[in-house]
């Protein structure tokens, strides 16, 4: 499927997308891509249930107005508005900062596709099989406009998920709803209006990125609803003289932007996560543990040299040593990631406990990053690090990683049972997994959102920790 910019006797890129996207059925897919999509949901879900008690996600929920008949937060008893609901899920998604990833747009679209559609799932009856091909299908979309819009320079300012997910996942609702060529068209041009989100919080070391994909995911529902109800955008939101590309990128748009048109779906080159910390610092992390292992002890490191792809070294936060004031700042940089794998020789969520060990920030503060020629040659088809530890007594320990290792679907599904076991309680959370296993042919996916919700009665006996 080709889209093309408009000229004189073509359609816009919007219309083209929305064209495209409402001809996709599910059957087209491989068993693998449904696997993917599936194995997606359940690590979100994952993710949603293991930060519901953070500060951010209690503020999301908090602001969440409560109704009678709406849509679930995931992991409470609360209903919301599906905008209001949209926004605390995609908070608490990614409040590990372990969410799904894709590189080449660098752009987390899981976490903003999964709760629009999850929304959604409770407002209108939609089969599985649709659920999962709108899922899909708004990888897909986000995906591609996000290669096509993001370089180093641009993801320096703003924050690509902010930027192009509430477009894949306007489509994705779109085409889970069934809504017209016009209104899906419509509901993109209005998405694109929304488009947001600044990086400036490694810096400064705000909290706000946790709400980037809670105001797109709220945004995407609003966006489908006023197309819905008749609402009229600019079909040439994308290419025109003041459109998408125009306003970020600075420079037209291209010339054709493809869906499904490779040997495989973009969801396909998703990964998932093995350690709550930017996807930047992943490769570089799990480079060090194997040097940690080697090693024994860091007490006797000189210097630690990293080496990563320019994309990782440029981006906002990745080159930090400090002074960190808060866990996001830690997880975003890539120093401190390593040095704290190279301390504890481990990577996991306590890595980030203590910004202020010592034994850390000494490491922190012997380390060189830069970014290499090959690494950076091979990206965005691979992510690849490299970590050299010099030690005091002369000897140099160097591993080589030429692409991020990414957790696997059995440490997934097991990471999802002890996180939603946790929030919801066993039985609920055995017939959860067992409700996304079966998505494709579930009449109603509805019952996954509501399986995500706590009972009353569970409510009173499971307080905040």
């Amino acid at each position: 499927m080709t889209i093309r910019a408009g000229g004189a006797d073509e359609i816009s890129m919007a219309r083209a997308l929305a064209r495209a996207a409402l001809a996709v059925n599910l059957g087209r897919f491989d068993a693998d891509v449904i696997a993917k999509a599936k194995i997606c949901l359940l690590d979100f879900l994952s993710c949603a249930f293991e930060a519901r008690n953070h500060p951010w996600s209690r503020q999301a929920i908090g602001i969440a107005g409560e109704v009678n008949h709406g849509a679930n937060i995931v992991g409470t008893g609360r209903l919301a508005t599906p905008g209001d609901a949209a926004f605390a899920n995609a908070t608490m998604g990614h409040g590990l900062v372990r969410e799904d990833m894709h590189a080449a747009s660098i752009c987390h679209h899981g976490v903003v596709i999964w709760p629009t559609l999850l929304a959604l799932s409770e407002r209108t009856t939609l089969s599985g099989a649709r659920l999962l091909a709108a899922a899909i299908i708004g990888y897909e979309t986000g995906a591609q406009i996000g290669r096509a819009l993001f370089n180093a320079d641009l993801a320096r300012l703003y924050r690509p998920t902010g930027l192009v997910a509430p477009l894949g996942a306007a489509l994705a609702g779109s085409y889970a709803l069934g809504l017209t060529e016009d209104a899906a068209t419509s509901a993109i041009a209005i998405a694109a209006n929304t488009s947001s989100g600044l990086n400036e919080w490694p810096r400064a070391g705000g909290s706000e990125m946790y709400f980037h994909p809670g105001f797109a995911a709220r945004n995407a529902i609003a966006a489908i609803e006023l197309a819905e109800a008749g609402a009229l955008a600019s079909e040439t939101i994308l290419e025109g003289e003041a459109g998408l590309f125009a306003a970020f990128r600075r420079q037209p748009a291209p010339a054709a932007v493809r869906l499904f048109a490779g040997d495989r779906p973009e969801i396909m080159a998703v990964y998932n996560k093995p350690a709550p910390a930017c996807n930047f610092a992943q490769t570089a992390a799990q480079a060090a543990l194997r040097v940690a292992r080697e090693i024994g002890t860091s007490d006797d490191i000189a210097t630690v040299s990293i080496r990563v792809p320019e994309a990782a070294a440029r981006y906002p936060g990745c080159d930090s040593t400090g002074p960190f004031h808060n866990a996001l700042q830690a997880k975003m940089s890539i120093p401190f990631s390593v040095a704290a794998v190279l301390a504890r020789s481990a990577l996991e969520e306590d890595n980030y406990a203590d910004i202020g060990d010592r034994k850390i920030l000494r490491l922190v503060a012997t380390t060189d990053l830069q970014s290499e020629a090959g690494l950076t040659a091979a990206f965005p088809a691979n992510q690849g690090a490299e970590v050299v530890v010099a030690l005091r007594n002369g000897k140099t320990v160097r591993q080589h990683l030429d692409n991020v290792i990414a957790a696997t679907p059995a440490e997934i599904r097991a990471r999802f049972r002890l996180a939603a076991t946790d929030a919801i309680g066993e039985r609920r959370a055995l017939r959860l997994e067992e409700l996304v296993e079966s998505c494709a042919g579930l009449s109603n996916s509805g019952a996954i959102a509501t399986q995500c919700r706590l009972e009353p009665a569970e409510q009173r006996l499971r307080p905040a920790s």
